[in-house]
């Protein structure tokens, strides 16, 4: 009987170790008796950091009272207690996360089994459909607003215009009139930018070379965020032609280097660059607003302040402003967001509090595809294999940590991961090994990806080093957080894009987009 025990015991232990599900066994103070390795995607903490302490460490306060309601009656009432029920956790980093939990009570033990399914990324996909409804609403009703305060503008205009033509220029009149027609036309103006919000403009579309267009605007958008911000200028190379009209071009600069202007105090930089670019399904799984194809993406990066998470959720909304009152309509943004969306494109926008932010713009392509479609076809998709070196992965953010970490050992490397990059010392403190590459986030809490490369070389001179970041490469180096040479990958990034920047860096290749 002890020996059927034993193998039972040990048979359960082996599917609750191997399941997919990040699961814990709860005692009935609240302890967590057990966790499987799978915790750590869902928490961020290691089984061993997670037993013995009390399951309520991990979850929201808004979550917490009806957790402990639920775990009581899963205790003292089973049959009423609910089975399935999704609540809010805060991992090791202090973020909360989504999850379904399936709790379940293991009776001769009294203790409770807790399943977690974390549903983050879905709920937040959600959120961006959301809000791209809203936005689609917003955009309805202000086109209809617009419209008809622009025909009761055009009455105003046109009245005060002729009542001018009747008054002598020093009768008191004339002033008010002035000051009618003046306040008329600044209005006029508000609703035409409502209207583009609207995807309401009139417009007159062109096939452009986009860097030409930018580059004839460049004395222009000098002048306007002034002498203490430098402006840099990158386009990309055998840029593909878009199709719109011009002005719009103007509109979604001049309105970019504005906010970019505002969030800068002092001195900074802005730069402005272009790119060819392929959007494939695995991207837009992630961006609820971007859609498959080929894009030119027009990218604008300021050094400025940052923006909060609770102001990203607003920004491209009509009057939405965190300008000072009198300082701002709120509408350039909601503008740019107009134009894009009237030209079948799509915004997303990146940014960190203190660092600055990047916009990036992406329209479609213009023209026929035939000949390139013949030369991709002659040319197989291929990615480029490793030959088993070793590379140390080190991402604060652990799916992106795990995703990494799968795609290089599915292309034949061996693979260190860390978290942080004390974590990161401290194993190759301990590893005998070569250590070919080191593959690093640019920003980190504890030091940047740059400071860490001067740390290891100190033990591996020769260690070849790619950087990961969201924003641009030439964003990273003329914000002075690369040097020039250093090589960078950008998220999000595919499998083929990987290898074969991992296998060009680890080559020595100049060919390094």
């Amino acid at each position: 009987i002890n020996q059927k025990m034993i193998e039972s015991e040990a048979f359960y232990r082996a599917i609750f170790e191997n399941t997919g599900t990040a699961t814990i066994i709860v005692n009935s103070d609240g302890t967590i008796a057990s966790a499987n390795k799978e915790c750590f995607r869902v928490t961020g903490y290691q089984p061993e950091q997670l037993i013995g302490t009390h399951w309520q460490n991990y979850v929201s306060e808004e979550s917490l009272p009806t957790m402990k309601e639920y775990f009581s009656l899963r205790f003292t009432n089973p049959e009423k207690a609910p089975t399935r029920y999704e609540a809010k956790l805060v991992d090791a980093k202090g973020r909360v996360r989504n999850a379904i939990l399936q709790i379940g009570l293991i009776k001769h033990t009294k203790q409770i089994v807790v399943s977690m399914l974390d549903i983050t990324e879905q709920r937040q996909l959600e959120a961006q459909l959301l809000q791209a409804q809203k936005l689609e609403s917003i955009g309805r009703l202000a086109g209809g607003v617009a419209h008809d305060f622009n025909n009761m503008l055009n009455v105003i205009i046109g009245y005060a215009e002729m009542g001018l033509n009747k008054v002598a220029k020093d009768s008191p009149l004339h002033k008010y009139l002035t000051n009618i027609l003046t306040a008329a036309r600044k209005s006029a103006e508000t609703t035409n930018r409502l209207l583009g919000f609207a995807r309401k403009q009139m417009i007159s579309p062109k096939v452009l070379d986009l860097n030409r267009t930018i580059e004839n605007m460049l004395d222009m958008l000098k002048r306007l965020i002034g002498e203490n911000i430098e402006l840099l200028w990158a386009p990309g190379l055998n840029l593909w032609k878009v199709k719109m009209d011009p002005d719009q071009v103007s509109q979604i600069l001049v309105n970019l280097l504005v906010n970019a202007k505002d969030a800068i105090e002092g001195q900074g930089k802005v730069i402005i660059e272009t790119e060819n670019v392929k959007i494939d399904e695995q991207y837009c799984q992630t961006h609820a607003e971007a859609f498959p194809g080929k894009f030119v993406r027009l990218s604008v990066t300021d050094t400025g302040c940052g923006m909060p998470e609770e102001v990203l959720e607003h920004i491209f909304e009509p009057f939405f402003t965190t300008k000072d009152v009198g300082k701002g309509t709120g509408l350039g943004l909601a503008t740019v967001y107009g134009i894009v969306k009237q030209n079948n494109g799509f915004v997303n926008v990146y940014s960190e509090v203190g660092k600055g932010t990047t916009f990036k713009i992406y329209l479609p392509k213009y023209g026929n595809d035939t000949e390139e479609e013949e030369e991709t076809l002659q040319r197989p998709y291929t990615v480029p294999y490793g030959k088993g070196e070793t590379v140390l992965v080190v991402e604060d953010e652990p799916d992106v940590l795990g995703i990494t970490k799968d795609m290089l050992e599915a292309i034949n490397y061996k693979v260190i991961t860390a978290k942080k990059p004390s974590e990161a010392l401290k194993l190759l403190e301990e590893h005998k090994g070569a250590l070919d590459l080191v593959l690093t986030d640019v920003v980190m809490p504890e030091m940047s990806g740059k400071e860490l490369l001067l740390k290891l070389r100190e033990r591996f001179p020769d260690l070849k080093a790619l950087f990961m970041s969201g924003y641009t490469e030439n964003a990273i180096i003329h914000n002075g957080v690369l040097d020039r040479g250093e090589k960078l990958i950008q998220k999000p990034f595919t499998l083929r894009e990987l290898a074969t920047k991992v296998r060009q860096v680890l080559e020595g290749s100049s060919d390094i987009s």
